[in-house]
């Protein structure tokens, strides 16, 4: 022991003459956060006398150090930007060492920049370079905005692997597709997948909500315009998304409240395959896929007369619809430790756990807000534990007031008897009448926008 204490403080000292001529900040920690080494430079950029720090925790010499959460996560954090409790503001590595059973053995620290100022010059001199690489990451953005795969959507439950199954299936076509769902359920994941599927996955995809885009803007957003086209058109005229995105993909979210007039014209687009700007009496062609979502029933808005039913069919070639939440109750456990990943990166909290009456609860829930409200529970949680793990008492009272009674032993539920009875009342319905939709919502008694919507909810073959 004595011999092993001697070899360690000689290394030690070795590293410290090492580094102490290095004129960057370095801080090299023990499994337990204790700092065994650093810098003459780091301390005073610290304001301590080195020997005040080595064996104090990290924590205890700058209180708002990550070197904890990574510990915990075994990942690096590189480059980030970091305020430190002296008041100094720099660019710091934070880099873990694993031993050969993967378990943190030491950290590793550096400070890249000592203060922003320093950071600012840098960048200052590279100014014309960042300048374009700037613009070039927006473009990209903007262009080819598609960043989730079918890797990011989480599908324990059967219908969910199902649905991604057909999700992959329109991928490899052309076709344009409708995606249908609640709010919440992850339409737009499944936009980004199919686009990052298709052989279109090098080129643009952009992104259009045409319920958050007003009505009379929604024309120059989606087709652009020319030079002089009306009263504060800037210079030059602008493109449009359709023209953005040529060659690649269109994702028009909320498409069920897309004005009518505009209607008319996408479908024109749709069926001629070309566009005109505002403006100009030049059409110009395009080579585009539509991926269109929404979480309104468009037929019952084509029966009212406030969708069209050709722009329908057209969009409807292949149509994907998201089953919600509390239709995949086998998925919220494994949902929720993606979700937490997610939030204790974004809030730099080690949080990895949730007990077991917890996620009964969650499981137990009806989710109207789906996997969006899903995740602002957990975040909600995230905040409130203490530790790694989230309790009962972190979920809200809404979540723990409304836990349903878990069925025991054979008997069924009145929801499933009747949901059972029902799907064969509609199968002997259509069978009966070969198949005619209208004549069997006329022998069941009820609207057929209903009679559509339950062979959907029942999966059922027509």
């Amino acid at each position: 022991m004595t011999k092993n204490l001697e070899l360690n403080n000689y290394l030690v000292s070795t590293m410290q003459k090492i580094f102490d001529p290095i004129p960057v900040p370095l801080i090299l920690l023990d499994r337990n956060t204790q700092i065994i080494m650093i810098n003459d430079i780091f301390a005073n950029y610290l304001g301590y006398e080195k020997s005040y720090i080595i064996g104090k925790k990290v924590q205890d010499v700058d209180k708002y150090s990550r070197f904890p959460y990574v510990f915990q996560t075994k990942k690096s954090e590189i480059a980030w930007k970091h305020k430190f409790e002296n008041g100094h503001t720099g660019i710091v590595h934070r880099i873990p060492i694993l031993d050969e059973n993967g378990e943190v053995d030491y950290g590793f620290g550096m400070v890249l920049f000592q203060d922003m100022e320093q950071f600012r010059d840098i960048i200052e001199k590279n100014k014309l370079l960042e300048t374009e690489i700037k613009h070039y990451r927006n473009r990209l953005r903007e262009l080819s905005g598609a960043k989730y795969s079918w890797e990011n959507i989480i599908s324990r439950s059967i219908i969910m692997n199902e649905i991604k199954s057909m999700g992959r299936k329109a991928s490899m076509t052309s076709s344009n597709v409708l995606i249908l769902g609640e709010s919440g359920t992850g339409k737009e994941l499944f936009a980004h997948s199919i686009h990052n599927d298709s052989r279109r996955h090098l080129d643009p995809f952009v992104k259009v909500n045409c319920a958050a885009i007003p009505e009379e803007l929604l024309e120059s957003e989606l087709f652009g315009y020319v030079d002089g086209a009306f009263t504060g058109a800037k210079k030059g005229g602008k493109i449009g998304k359709f023209q953005l995105a040529n060659k690649g993909s269109i994702f028009l979210d909320e498409i069920g409240d897309m004005p009518l007039n505009m209607q008319s014209k996408l479908l024109r687009v749709l069926q001629e395959r070309e566009i005109e700007r505002i403006g100009s009496n030049k059409t110009q062609n395009i080579d585009i896929r539509v991926i269109a979502a929404t979480n309104k029933r468009l037929e019952e808005l084509v029966e009212e007369g406030k969708f069209r039913e050709d722009l329908y069919y057209r969009l409807n070639v292949m149509s994907i619809e998201i089953p919600p939440l509390r239709k995949r109750i086998d998925d919220i456990e494994s949902l929720s430790k993606l979700l937490l990943k997610k939030i204790s990166k974004q809030l730099g909290k080690y949080v990895n756990e949730i007990s077991h009456e917890a996620m009964d609860y969650l499981k137990s829930h009806d989710w109207p807000g789906n996997v969006r409200e899903l995740e602002n529970i957990l975040e909600r949680a995230v905040n409130l534990t203490d530790n790694n793990r989230i309790l009962t008492r972190h979920l809200s009272n809404y979540i723990t007031k409304t836990k349903k009674e878990i069925t025991i032993g054979p008997v069924k539920s009145i929801k499933e008897i009747i949901e059972k009875a029902e799907r064969k009342a509609i199968i002997e319905a259509l069978t009966y009448t070969k198949g005619n939709k209208l004549k069997a919502s006329n022998l069941l008694k009820i609207s057929r926008s209903n009679l559509y919507d339950k062979i959907e909810r029942y999966n059922i073959s027509v």
